[in-house]
């Protein structure tokens, strides 16, 4: 593997840039004996600097063997991105959040993340949308950790460990770094949760050209796909323990409208976990709400079970899948169908199918639409193909509820009428 000479970021507190950057201040010190050890020295850090962050948290065999792979699908990752950044650009003043990350939670990162899905954001690598996070891919996933810093590919494992596939919930990331391309080659994307039960497929979150987006994506990516390597944030808040300290179901009581409890809480976030996030705009919280009972709901349907078993409110069963993980996660939001386009109103038949002494079956069926639109009351019997007096009366009833009167509602159809009765 061969690597170019890059020039090192000062703002980076790493082992491969604090070596770089001691070895060029050594080289202005000593001269040009000193500066021909200083190139050695950048080198090789250059060197340890990319096998360690393509090696990633230990698995050395697996990611030296595992070598990009190019999926066959035309969408990949174009999404360049900028340096380490503080808000709005801001150079950053310190590295303390790798040493003590802000805490969060699965259900606060997801609505974050969900926050610039809805708006769109424009993608850029140079920009920074109004809460500060550069609008790259790097920098959407700082925003959704809250790091406080626009972050890059190579810098955001250093706030994060990483997990086995298996292991992957909504809130976790999945990175790829380019070693030969560090800037332009790498990407980073957001996990929403599985969108099949053989983990083939899943719900990604990330900002790429044009804006960020959301969508079924195959693991680990549309390109390669090998080298995406899955993390978890450090300053993640585990799962809220049972406030007894036990999972045994707390009760049907414990949830519906005007229960406030840790329950509820608790509830609220294993749904998360599962796949229930797009449901919340914030919280969970101890307050039940209708987004609680749309998330248990959406749970209990992908289970399979219905009617009463599919209310939106936890029972046993439900209690159960969701404390020991069993069953199937919450599946991405379809896109609901077109609905069919209207029928069109028969054609009018003419004037003179109507009036005395008529009888044809346009007759019958202008009455049976006059019943169907409330305006059958003078029928004693009937509607049937004879014109009678009955058929007129409600003819003009029809008429006049249109605001029409005169010779405009004279109990006769007319195309016009007859086009506003079939609509």
């Amino acid at each position: 593997m061969e690597f170019s000479e890059v020039e090192p970021d000062e703002s980076c507190a790493c082992g491969g840039c604090t070596a770089r950057v001691r070895a060029r201040q050594l080289a202005v010190r000593s001269g040009r004996g000193a500066t021909i050890q200083a190139r050695g020295a950048r080198r090789a850090a250059v060197l340890l600097a990319a096998v360690g962050s393509v090696l990633g948290g230990g698995a050395v065999s697996s990611a030296v063997a595992a070598a990009p792979r190019t999926d066959s699908s035309p969408q990949t990752a174009n999404s360049p991105q900028g340096q380490v950044a503080g808000p709005f650009g801001e150079p950053p003043t310190s590295r303390r959040a790798v040493a003590a990350p802000p805490a969060t939670t699965r259900a606060e990162i997801m609505r974050r993340a969900q926050a610039w899905v809805d708006q769109k954001v424009p993608y850029s690598m140079t920009k920074y949308w109004s809460d500060g996070y550069r609008q790259d891919c790097s920098g959407f996933i700082s925003m959704a950790w809250n790091l406080g810093s626009s972050q890059t590919t190579w810098t955001l494992p250093d706030f994060a460990v990483r997990i086995a596939k298996d292991d992957l919930q909504p809130g976790d990331v999945l990175i790829y770094n380019n070693a030969n391309d560090p800037q332009g080659g790498s990407h980073a994307v957001l996990f929403g949760g599985w969108a099949d039960a053989a983990h083939t497929k899943y719900t990604a979150l990330e900002q790429t050209r044009p804006g960020t987006t959301e969508r079924s994506t195959p693991y680990a990516y549309w390109s390669n796909s090998g080298g995406y390597l899955p993390y978890r944030y450090q300053g993640l808040s585990l799962p809220m323990p049972a406030p007894d300290g036990a999972d045994a179901f707390p009760g049907a009581d414990k949830f519906g409208p005007g229960k406030v409890n840790d329950y509820v809480t608790r509830l609220g976030r294993m749904l998360v976990e599962r796949g229930g996030g797009r449901f919340y705009r914030e919280g969970p919280s101890p307050d039940w709400g209708e987004a609680d009972r749309r998330a248990t709901e959406a749970f209990q349907l992908a289970q399979g079970w219905r009617g009463a078993e599919a209310d939106g409110y936890p029972g046993k069963d439900t209690w159960d899948f969701l404390v020991h993980h069993k069953g199937k996660d919450i599946p991405p939001a379809a896109t609901a169908p077109s609905p069919p386009p209207a029928p069109s109103p028969p054609p009018f038949p003419g004037t003179d199918k109507f009036g005395p002494g008529k009888v044809n079956d346009h007759i019958a069926q202008l009455g049976r639409q006059l019943v169907k639109k409330g305006f059958g009351s003078s029928y004693r019997q009937g509607p049937d193909p004879a014109w009678g007096e009955a058929d007129r009366r409600n003819v003009e009833a029809f008429q006049r509820a249109q605001g029409w009167t005169g010779s405009e509602a004279d109990g006769y159809p007319g195309p016009h009428t007859w086009k506003l009765l079939f609509s």
